[in-house]
């Protein structure tokens, strides 16, 4: 594969690193601002794509399709949610039980493994054609991003409401939050709501983009959502200081991501090895400050006369 074929395949690393930033963005979301460890968005996703597709099959616009399959994602969360705060589940295995029932409703949503839609039958907002040769406000990667800029801005005006505070209260110091007066409860189920409903919103967004919804599309998403994170910590953590800029920072990392991947493609590593190293690269990142404070720290020395 020369150099050629690889600049043509990096603009839709580009398209899909922008689409899965949305995912990322909703992992950061549980991840770092409420401290959940939630696995629901391996479902989820696929939820959200799964509805978008069959919502436009049965004659709705992409923009109904894209906000009913956003609403399942959302609920989605709800039940992890409930299953954490009203049956006292721990939060893992919440996310685990709800990822394994949307396994059964997602084949139900579909009626069977695998649905696809065609850009030429229907009138999709994102597509794999629309990369090249299409006008600007219809090519993938200006639909998307300014997408994700207007989603950065709203989520900043609500992280800054009294609600978004409780929000960001709940997952650092949840005690404290709850002596402030703040329901913790109502704000975890609040929060992995939003999560998943962008998680969702991105498996509508991926479904239209490679033209079909399959039920094995988000078997790994947690993986990429935070690597998409770890990675954009890593090179914009110390630029990027506000709330804002911090999510764009997410958003790019998963378009390095993305890139990373397609040149590893591009240099014939085993595609089959592309989990297995994503997985590695979330668990040297996630290593690192624990590494940093055992080994690398210098010893604090303690002056002074006796």
């Amino acid at each position: 594969m020369n150099l050629m074929s690889l600049a043509n395949a990096l603009p839709g690393a580009v398209a899909q690193g922008l689409i899965w930033g949305i995912m990322a963005i909703g992992v950061y979301i549980t991840f770092r601002i409420l401290d959940f460890a939630d696995l629901t968005v391996d479902g989820s996703l696929c939820t959200g794509g799964a509805v978008c597709i069959m919502t436009m099959m049965s004659g709705q616009n992409v923009w109904v399709a894209m906000l009913v399959g956003t609403l399942a994602g959302m609920l989605a969360g709800l039940a992890t949610g409930l299953l954490h705060t009203f049956m006292g589940i721990p939060a893992i295995l919440s996310g685990i039980l709800t990822q394994l029932g949307l396994y059964s409703i997602n084949l139900k949503i579909m009626g069977k493994a695998n649905q696809a839609v065609n850009v030429d039958k229907y009138d999709l907002l994102v597509s794999l054609r629309f990369i090249r040769d299409v006008p600007v406000w219809k090519n993938t990667i200006f639909v998307v991003a300014l997408s994700i800029l207007i989603l950065i801005l709203i989520l900043y005006w609500f992280f800054g409401t009294e609600l978004g505070c409780s929000l960001r209260a709940t997952g650092c110091n949840d005690r404290m939050a709850k002596a402030q007066g703040i329901n913790t409860d109502f704000c975890r189920v609040l929060g992995l709501m939003l999560s998943n409903g962008l998680v969702a919103l991105s498996g509508a967004l991926l479904s239209q983009y490679q033209g079909f919804a399959d039920i094995n599309m988000g078997r790994g998403a947690i993986v990429i959502g935070l690597a998409a994170v770890i990675i954009g910590e890593a090179v914009f953590g110390r630029i990027f200081h506000n709330f804002g800029f911090r999510l764009l920072g997410v958003t790019l990392g998963s378009i390095i991501y993305y890139l990373v991947v397609q040149v590893v493609i591009w240099m014939g590593i085993d595609t089959d090895m592309l989990k297995f190293l994503s997985a590695a690269v979330v668990a040297v990142f996630l290593a690192i400050p624990t590494w940093k404070s055992r080994y690398f720290s210098k010893p604090v020395k303690r002056g002074g006369k006796q």
